[in-house]
């Protein structure tokens, strides 16, 4: 099969085995879904990967139907499969693939039901990827959110179907905008295509309405993204979804936001002057403040997996960051940063399902100690804390390093503390966990003894010595690829239409500064009481009314999260009046 046909297989492939299994699933033997889903994720990747060599040298545009433009009208529906869609999708089954191994035999109860969700999920981040049609982009995007919302509140108990509750309807009111951004561009170009929608607003002349549609797109992106504001939603979900599912959350659904963004701001809204003024200020913003403010929280929880979710919310802001600075390095540090971060996001989350199986919670202070029967697992853990506080190695500081250059390129080296503070502080909370949970240290807790916690528990039959290869192998693909897709990434930014900007390579110092701060956040945390009393009241005066308003903005109810989501426009709306 030649690459020119190669495009909707990926797509419709996933959709046809979901189903077949759903149909058919119980006449399955037991371990059979998840032979077949894992063969299916497995098969997905390999025709990605394909699609990524084929459109190295240039987009491949695939018509469904045989509906080509007539006189340079788009009247049918294309998968326009860049260099960069290819990419991020081959990506996503790979994670797929890692995260359906890890849930061997996890929900054997429902038979074939969670593989057909996770398919359906893939096929649907895939087909987001990969589609050169606004709507269709908003099609895949319900897709994706129904199947979310679906694996969120799988387990069908007060706690998880309260967070899939607040998922599906901050998730549903973004996708209310997001289509109504459509309507506006589809008033001003009379077209669904995003590059024919791209010449025309780029020809045209100014008009509120194409900014309007920018921010009602641009808007339903972010609350996919979780960016402050509209970043409520995540550590609800994130908090009572199965581990497996927080893998695929975390890992790469939120961040498939940001990549959105990226391909319209690229293909539709180059062309428009207020919109790029907007991106390099607004969005800059937002990504500072979700680098702060998620890195914040993250030093606030005792639930692993809240926490993980609010260093999702900081990291995420770097991607953002990225996309605000607009050359060639920040979108290839955005690219470089979302496999990075993915991956070991991956590795963290399973290391959470472990400690659900094996030790009955993720609450760190109630674990204190506990987890030294499964030391590989903290090993594990470290590793990951440490590479999310910027380490010097990997894919994530490849990513650093050149969202670090577009800052310096763009005459913002402020940016380089954001940076250090986000990496340091995600970091530093998984370490102060890890030292917590798997050698015992700090016995007296510290601010994070306030945070909300509850009693989880996940399957427990499964194999610890299988569960920990699963959880290492992503920290070994972000090893072992490190300066390998740099110059992908390179390439990928040029075909989007990213310009080069000259900027001085950043030093290991960015990264070590992160490490640093992540260490001394971390001992901090353990050991406290040991600290001279003068630092301590210091420490409380300044730190406890942060955490206390922090915590207050973050209350739970979706109502208040709503109320947040409108602010968010209030500023889009604000940002576009002063341009």
């Amino acid at each position: 099969m030649t690459a020119a046909l190669l495009p909707p297989w990926p797509v419709a492939g996933p959709l046809a085995i979901a189903g077949l299994l759903l149909a058919g699933g119980r006449l399955l033997p037991r371990r059979g879904p998840d032979v077949i889903a894992l063969l299916t994720t497995l098969g997905v990747a390999a025709a990605c990967i394909l699609l990524a060599i084929g459109a190295a040298d240039g987009p491949i545009v695939y018509w469904f139907g045989g509906w080509t433009p007539r006189d340079g009208q788009a009247i049918g529906i294309s998968f326009r499969v860049d260099l960069a869609g290819a990419s991020v999708a081959s990506f996503i089954a790979g994670l797929f693939t890692i995260t359906l191994a890890f849930a061997w035999g996890y929900f054997d109860e429902v038979h074939a039901h969670f593989h057909v969700l996770m398919l359906l999920f893939m096929a649907s981040m895939v087909g987001f990827c990969l589609t050169g049609d606004v709507f269709n982009m908003f099609v895949w995007f319900e897709v994706m959110s129904v199947a979310a919302f679906s694996l969120t509140g799988y387990e069908l108990k007060a706690s998880p179907l309260s967070g899939a509750v607040n998922f599906t309807v901050m998730n549903t009111i973004g996708s209310y905008l997001f289509l109504g951004g459509i309507g506006l561009a589809y008033a001003l170009a009379g077209s669904l295509d995003m590059a024919s929608i791209g010449r025309v607003l780029a020809n045209a002349p100014a008009s509120p309405i194409a900014d309007a549609a920018f921010v009602l797109m641009a808007t339903g992106l972010l609350v996919k993204a979780a960016q402050v504001p509209f970043h409520f939603w995540l550590p609800d979900a994130h908090a009572v979804a199965p581990s497996p599912v927080s893998v695929i959350f975390s890992g790469v659904m939120v961040a498939l936001g940001i990549f959105g963004l990226t391909r319209l701001s690229f293909a539709m809204f180059t062309g428009v002057p207020a919109v790029m003024a907007v991106t390099h200020t607004l969005l800059l913003g937002l990504g500072v403040a979700s680098v702060v403010v998620g890195g914040a929280m993250a030093l606030l929880q005792r639930h692993l997996k809240r926490m993980l979710a609010f260093s999702t919310v900081s990291h995420t802001g770097m991607l953002l960051v990225g996309l605000a600075l607009g050359d060639r390095a920040g979108i290839a540090g955005l690219l470089t940063y979302l496999a990075g971060h993915g991956l070991v996001k991956a590795a963290l989350f399973m290391v959470a399902g472990i400690l659900l199986a094996l030790c009955g919670g993720v609450d760190e202070i109630e674990l204190r100690g506990k987890g030294r029967q499964i030391w590989p697992a903290g090993v594990a853990m470290a590793v990951g804390g440490l590479l999310l506080a910027g380490a010097p190695i990997g894919l994530m500081d490849d990513g650093l390093s050149s969202l670090a250059e577009a800052a310096k390129a763009a005459g913002n080296v402020w940016l380089l503390p954001v940076f250090a503070f986000g990496a340091g502080s995600t970091g530093g909370a998984v370490l102060r966990a890890t030292g917590r949970i798997f050698a015992g240290l700090g016995p007296v807790a510290g601010i994070e003894e306030q945070s909300p916690t509850e009693q989880e528990q996940e399957k427990a039959d499964r194999s610890f010595p299988f569960m920990l290869v699963c959880a290492v192998v992503p920290l070994l693909a972000v090893l072992a690829t490190s300066h390998r897709v740099d110059g992908l990434a390179e390439r990928a930014a040029v075909q989007l239409g990213a310009v080069a900007h000259k900027g001085a390579p950043v030093s290991s110092l960015l990264a070590w500064s992160g490490v640093a701060f992540a260490l001394l956040l971390a001992g901090t945390g353990l050991w406290h009481p040991a600290l001279p009393r003068p630092v301590l009241k210091t420490a409380k005066f300044l730190v406890r009314p942060l955490a206390a308003s922090l915590s207050y903005v973050h209350s739970g109810a979706v109502c208040d999260y709503v109320a947040w989501l409108v602010v968010g426009l209030a500023l889009f709306t604000a940002a576009f009046a002063l341009v």
